[in-house]
């Protein structure tokens, strides 16, 4: 069974860093670019990061761009988010996804559960 299990996230200050895990089983990781995914409450699909298959390439959006960093660990099966000087903007519930999901990204795709990340002061 393919599944994404995601862990971190929570109710963080501006200006601080968490740090999302996406733990995967039931394929290898290590076969498929992954991505992070974003959606804000009353918006649309956010595209945040993708990384390929070696992880040594990630891709990010302008948005987060120099403040988040992708990245995995193929022998864990395990991607990582690393956020940085976090907004209020960065608020959202993000996903895991297995794919590359910057141009399309299909809800057929496997993804883990979401997690909060909520940024307030």
């Amino acid at each position: 069974e393919v599944q994404l299990v995601q862990s971190g996230g929570g109710l963080v200050q501006p200006g601080v860093s968490l740090k999302l895990c996406c733990a995967v089983s039931g394929f290898p990781s290590s076969s498929y670019t992954m991505a992070w995914v974003r959606q804000a409450p009353g918006k649309g699909l956010e595209w945040v990061s993708s990384i390929n298959l070696r992880g040594d390439t990630a891709y990010y959006a302008d948005s987060v761009k120099g403040r988040f960093t992708m990245s995995r660990d193929n022998a864990k099966n395990t991607l990582y988010l690393q956020m940085d000087s976090l907004s209020h903007e960065d608020t959202a519930v993000y996903s895991c996804v297995r794919g590359f999901c910057k141009h399309y990204c299909s809800d057929t795709y496997p993804r883990g559960q979401g997690t909060q990340v909520t940024v307030s002061s």
